[in-house]
């Protein structure tokens, strides 16, 4: 039952987190900065866990986390790859950023085997390697990329160089996920934690919000844009919360393997939400996901 659990967590944490290059998308496309929507990510994100904290009186039930812990989960998880990303969502169409994520589980298996953090397992290389398979597969000229670069015409230097950023923002999301298994013992509220580290973010990016007059306004009547915005806020709160308890469950290398969830639902979001055409090759792409994640299985009590 445990384990159906984790697996449940690891769908649903990568399905929710894949809405938000959709979303993402949406705001930039409507002209609002980047800086603006990160610091409205981290600070509405922060006050929905925070009014969850206060309703399921998380604090003092468990361990506080230090505000070393909180900076680096709202700064390295959060201010810096979301803010590259939301740069590159400008340059990017949705699914090509979303697949990019698909980095996440390659460096987190690679990192975390190298610091002996896990044991290596030929069944969990094989599905790392599977999964890695299935976004390789997107990537064909005739899948994903190739349909939405011959419909969108935006594979040019700006989107290459974006990219890239959007590869290293993955960097800073699987330094996030060695900090949580190794820096963040199982007593340490998770909730409270990804509260704190929130508005802690969001305090820190004020400032260069209104220097850089990057500030976004919501207005009424909400509009489409606005409630983009807004879902972001419950996403990124829904999606990481999951995400970080996740980790504390089965281990950072199972937790990344949600990446790949990331990247299909990327996917088909913009499917829905845009109209955007593939090719059956992510169908075949979806079952080699699958085949990997069954692989790749949760941390035993043993190895905890």
């Amino acid at each position: 039952m445990k384990t159906a659990i984790m697996y449940i967590m690891a769908f649903g944490s990568g399905m929710i987190w894949g809405l938000t290059f959709s979303l993402a998308r949406i705001a930039t496309e409507a002209g609002k900065a980047p800086l603006g929507l990160a610091w409205w990510q981290v600070f509405g994100g922060g006050i929905v866990l925070l009014v969850y904290c206060i309703l399921k009186s998380e604090f003092g039930r468990r361990q506080r986390p230090g505000l070393s812990q909180m900076f680096v989960v709202g700064t390295i998880g959060n201010v810096i790859p979301g803010t590259l990303l939301f740069y590159a969502a400008l340059y990017v169409p949705a699914g090509v950023l979303a697949i990019t994520i698909a980095i996440v589980p390659m460096l987190t298996y690679a990192s975390g085997t190298a610091l002996s953090l896990e044991r290596f397992a030929w069944p969990r290389f094989s599905g790392v390697l599977l999964g890695f398979s299935a976004i390789l597969l997107i990537m064909l000229p005739n899948g994903v990329i190739g349909l939405q670069a011959a419909q969108s015409g935006t594979l040019l230097t700006d989107t290459r160089f974006w990219i890239g950023a959007s590869l290293i923002a993955c960097c800073f999301y699987t330094i996030e996920n060695l900090f949580v298994e190794t820096r963040v013992s199982s007593d340490t509220s998770i909730p409270v934690l990804l509260s704190g580290g929130m508005l802690l973010a969001a305090t820190v990016l004020l400032p260069l919000v209104i220097i850089n007059r990057d500030f976004v306004t919501i207005t009424l009547p909400l509009d489409r844009v606005d409630w983009s915005i807004i879902a972001m806020m419950f996403v990124s709160a829904i999606a990481y919360l999951m995400y970080l308890l996740l980790i504390k469950l089965a281990g950072a290398i199972f937790a990344s393997m949600s990446g790949y969830v990331v990247t299909l639902s990327g996917v088909f979001w913009g499917m829905i939400i845009f109209s955007e055409k593939h090719s059956l090759l992510i169908w075949a792409a979806l079952a080699l996901m699958l085949l990997g994640m069954a692989l790749v299985t949760p941390r035993s009590q043993q190895e905890q």
